[in-house]
């Protein structure tokens, strides 16, 4: 049963473990505890210290990754380049995420997702997308000037802009490009590293590097 406080739009919070406001998302994870009881099977919470400085912004958990273990990008291929990328520029203490009990640490980062359950064939409904985007603003809306923001693929960029309400056809998504966000928040774009853009190298690992160099560059300028 849904938490009766987040029924409210008005007064939603930053995560809420046994939210059920999507009725296909809470169907799908009541299917996969059945069929795969060892598995997480619940939202997944964001990943990282609420006051971190830079903050990536994700599509879903993936079936096989964080709705196994429970932490983002942990346990599939996109966790793969991703924490190696992360661990290579300061913001994580090892290189490789397995498990959510590895040790594991972010550094002035934190890492979250557009919508917190696992979806179908990895696949969230426009209206879900909404529906959690009043997570999103509250997590990202009291973000300090010069936070930096990574979204990684173009729900993820459309999720950001909903949760600051700034229109979409401001901002372009774009692999590398730079937007100036409200309160002096800057927000990069990424495609997502999954195992479908990085196979088919519409994202290289040099690329995914370049981004994440950009967000390391504003972060040390303004440190």
């Amino acid at each position: 049963m849904a938490n009766s406080r987040l029924t409210n739009p008005l007064q939603p919070s930053v995560f809420d473990p046994s939210c059920r406001l999507c009725p296909r998302l809470a169907g799908f994870l009541d299917a996969q505890r059945r069929t795969r009881p060892d598995y997480f099977n619940a939202p997944v919470p964001p990943f990282g210290a609420s006051h971190a400085r830079f903050v990536i912004v994700g599509l879903a958990p993936g079936l096989h990754g964080a709705n196994a273990t429970g932490r983002p990008f942990t346990g599939d291929h996109a966790g793969l380049i991703l924490y190696r990328t992360l661990h290579a520029f300061g913001f994580a203490s090892q290189p490789v995420s397995v498990s959510s009990t590895d040790g594991l640490e972010l550094i002035d980062c934190r890492i979250t997702n557009s919508v917190k359950c696992v979806p179908p064939e990895n696949k969230p409904l426009p209206a879900e997308i909404r529906t959690c985007n009043r997570y999103l603003t509250v997590e990202l809306r009291p973000l300090p000037a010069g936070t930096v923001l990574l979204a990684l693929g173009t729900i993820a960029h459309k999720a950001t802009l909903d949760a600051f309400g700034e229109p979409q056809a401001k901002y372009k998504f774009a692999h590398g490009n730079e937007h100036s966000l409200p309160n002096d928040v800057i927000l990069l774009d990424s495609y997502h590293c999954s195992r479908y853009n990085t196979q088919t190298r519409r994202l290289t690992e040099e690329m995914f590097r370049a981004v994440m160099r950009r967000a390391r560059e504003l972060l040390d300028r303004d440190a």
